[in-house]
């Protein structure tokens, strides 16, 4: 049995919410996990971001572990306490930027030996050596395992390969965890986009046993349609009742398909990337602030969402901070991004639990002038 209760209150055909319930305060899901890759989501406060009704973060274990290093975070306290967020944070394994970030990495069966993007220093990481810098010196609630992530496209001989380091490398994780009454730990699904793979996959990782289930290895460019194909069939892989976590997504649609596939959790950059760029996410799809047509616009961005950016400030304001390359309007939008998603996770859970999802979905999709 898990430490953390996964109570699910409704579902509408494969979309459920519910409640994640842990020691630090209840996740209600489906959920968004705002991305504080460097213990901090990139240009806001903790109180920021708790305003906008995130009840989790997400840290990056490869980040911190090169600095300012695990082993001083757990002497400052734990990563909670570092940067003053008192609710849930879930920590990543590390495995995807060490494949993506540093300069060279060399995968055996023992571990991923890295160079630091940073500075070239030569580190390992194996699946042990991830679950004692997330769970014992960061101190997360929800731990990842070590895992393979391929990139795509990928030759089906090499996503098995590393679908099965991976499920190797999950029940090393599981033995290094144990059992512990405040913190869980999740497992990762392999596969790419090949069926088969994600089925024995979900098969290895429920015969290990994990307090979550995680599909990873998508949102590494095979694109929307292609990610919905294995979200048709990969989640219903995965045990029902507990938390199903889908990796590094997304846009604002692809959280609604995934929804409606059956996924409760996600993670992304793109809020605060976005709004470092000048991009705000509405109901209405996407606008670039550095637009012209917006320096005379004196309606907000989105004046139903309870947060000072999306309703106090007018878009020819945020559109003469952006022009201006003021910090200001970094934060504002960023600020904005991220209660914007935590407004649509909140109304996919009202949607759910009222039997209208279905409606919501179909008009969330046409407002947004996609397909």
């Amino acid at each position: 049995m898990s430490a953390f209760p996964f109570e699910i209150s409704a579902t509408e055909g494969a979309a459920r919410t519910g409640v994640l319930k842990t020691p630090r305060g209840d996740i209600r899901t489906p959920a968004f996990m705002p991305v504080g890759t460097a213990a901090t989501v990139k240009a806001l406060t903790v109180d920021q971001v708790a305003s906008t009704g995130a009840d989790i973060i997400l840290g990056n274990t490869y980040h911190l572990m090169l600095r300012p290093t695990a082993e001083r975070v757990a002497r400052l306290g734990g990563l909670h306490r570092f940067m003053r967020w008192d609710k849930p944070i879930l920590t990543d394994s590390g495995g995807f930027q060490v494949m993506s970030l540093s300069k060279i990495a060399k995968v055996t069966e023992e571990s991923v030996a890295f160079q630091s993007h940073i500075d070239g220093s030569r580190h390992v990481l194996t699946p042990e050596r991830s679950i004692e810098i997330q769970a014992d010196l960061l101190g997360s609630d929800i731990v990842m395992q070590l895992d393979e992530c391929v990139a795509w496209p990928a030759e089906e001989n090499r996503a098995r390969e590393a679908m099965l380091l991976s499920a190797r490398w999950g029940a090393r994780s599981k033995a290094a965890f144990g059992t512990r009454d405040s913190q869980v730990l999740f497992g990762i699904q392999q596969g790419s986009t090949f069926e088969h793979l994600r089925r024995e996959s979900a098969a290895r990782l429920i015969e290990t046993g994990f307090d979550g289930y995680a599909l990873g290895g998508l949102a590494v460019g095979e694109g929307h349609e292609a990610m919905c194909e294995v979200l048709d069939y990969a989640p219903g892989l995965l045990p029902a009742d507990r938390p199903r976590y889908l990796m590094g997504v997304g846009k604002p649609i692809d959280l609604v398909e995934a929804v409606a596939r059956g996924v409760d959790m996600f993670d992304c950059v793109l809020p605060t990337r976005s709004g470092r760029h000048g991009q705000a996410w509405t109901w209405e799809g996407s606008i670039n602030l550095k637009n012209a047509r917006f320096a005379e616009d004196d309606e907000p961005l989105s004046p139903d969402i309870a947060c000072p950016a999306s309703s106090h400030y007018s878009k020819a304001y945020l559109h003469h901070l952006v022009k201006a390359e003021e910090i200001l309007g970094q934060v504002l939008l960023s600020w904005h991004n991220i209660a914007f998603f935590q407004a649509l996770t909140a109304a996919m859970r009202a949607a759910i639990a009222e039997g209208r999802f279905a409606a919501f979905r179909a008009d969330f999709k046409a407002r947004q002038r996609i397909g």
